[in-house]
């Protein structure tokens, strides 16, 4: 028997709640990091942040839709599991790399003072 339409849809349902949870969590709690690298401009600094989150989602939906196209034949339920397992460990290995990635360029910007600050009379 070919598992391989149950492996997708698990492995959608799995990485379809993983995108989009941290997606919202750091959409959420790294605008902060971006106000302070925009020097308190809001409208900036949350455009900005959208841009990011869009650009997130597209990467890794991205990522997981071609992973379809490189799935094994899956014939029992033990490789059903291993191969999910697989993928999914390799999709969140992917979005922690990048979350740091992420991070050091905002701190490498934050210490470079590269933006303009706004002068105050």
């Amino acid at each position: 028997m070919n598992y391989n339409i149950l492996c997708y849809t698990i492995y959608a349902a799995i990485t379809i709640y993983i995108i989009i949870w941290v997606g919202r969590l750091f959409h959420r709690s790294g605008r902060v990091f971006i106000i302070r690298l925009f020097n308190n401009n809001t409208s900036l600094a949350d455009t900005t942040n959208n841009i990011i989150l869009v650009a997130y989602y597209l990467f890794n939906i991205g990522y997981a839709v071609i992973q379809f196209s490189f799935w094994e034949q899956v014939t029992n339920t033990g490789q059903l599991i291993a191969s999910i397992a697989n993928k999914t460990g390799i999709l969140i290995l992917i979005l922690a790399a990048t979350h740091y990635c992420n991070l050091f360029i905002i701190y490498t910007l934050s210490k470079k003072s590269t933006f303009i600050t706004p002068k105050t009379s």
